[in-house]
């Protein structure tokens, strides 16, 4: 990060599966990835720039951005000076739950709108912010469920029932499942494909149309996701990153700050449930 860049990632004990990251940026780029988590970002300064499947959007200040889990972004800066934006990351449990009680909604909501110009939600998204930063938690509590439920009440649909996988979804879900399994030591595209019998590229086109990411920009994506697991549970860096795959902790360093928008030191620190061994006596 630059000397004008600022980011912090942390969770509160009262807002369980929810975390939260409050940034500036000015030259850090989040390449294209996705969440297994919805977003819910206020823009609070400058703009931000987003790469979505339909296209890219912009944000400026009192823009709210909404992007389903698993859904692949990118951000950008989108002027000069960068942006600067309170971040809510709830669990899809969360968020049904909130729908299930307000909109008889059932199952995993999406929202049906990208960007909004909406700079009182905006203010409610900020407002979540600070009482977790005043530690009071039944305020953050409360402000995050009324704001999840005007979001859903104004952009909320029902999950859709897609049907059974066939065809190229079927070839890349199994690419997926066993590329999850086998985080640490990958095949090749092309033994990937062997393993499942079809061609390098029948398979490249068919996870690209899946998941909107080639296999290897997917796997790093998973790689952070356990890394974040790993480092919730108070495993060193060092650790995580042989754990998870990644070459040595400057890679892993890498790839995290790149995605998540903080080191995983710093993430790391944030997470409520670790506490780092005392020091060796004498």
């Amino acid at each position: 990060m630059t000397p004008r860049e600022q980011a912090r990632y942390w969770e509160h004990p009262g807002l369980p599966g929810v975390d939260l990251l409050r940034a500036r940026y000015v030259r850090h780029t989040f390449p294209r990835h996705a969440h297994d988590t919805y977003v819910i970002a206020a823009v609070t300064g400058g703009v931000e720039g987003i790469g979505l499947p339909g296209g890219p959007e912009r944000a400026g200040a009192g823009g709210v951005v909404l992007i389903n889990p698993e859904t692949p972004h990118s951000a950008y800066a989108g002027v000069e000076d960068g942006w600067s934006y309170r971040v809510l990351y709830p669990s899809p449990a969360v968020v049904a739950a909130v729908a299930a009680e307000t909109r008889a909604l059932r199952g995993t909501p999406s929202f049906t709108a990208s960007v909004l110009d909406d700079p009182a939600t905006a203010r409610m998204i900020a407002d979540v912010h600070r009482a977790a930063e005043q530690d009071n938690a039944l305020a953050a509590d409360t402000l995050l469920r009324l704001v999840v439920a005007r979001l859903l009440a104004r952009h909320g649909a029902p999950a859709a029932a897609g049907p059974a996988p066939a065809g190229g979804a079927a070839v890349a879900a199994r690419a997926r499942d066993l590329l999850t399994t086998r985080l640490v030591d990958p095949p090749s595209l092309e033994e990937l494909a062997r393993e499942i019998g079809t061609g390098s590229f029948a398979l490249l086109r068919a996870f690209k149309a899946a998941y909107g990411l080639p296999p290897h920009a997917w796997l790093t994506g998973e790689r952070v996701r356990a890394a974040k697991r790993l480092l919730d549970a108070g495993v060193t860096p060092a650790d995580t990153a042989a754990a998870v795959g990644f070459t040595d902790q400057p890679h892993l360093n890498r790839h995290f700050t790149r995605i998540v928008g903080v080191p995983p030191g710093a993430y790391r620190r944030e997470r409520k449930n670790v506490q780092d061994p005392p020091p060796a006596g004498p």
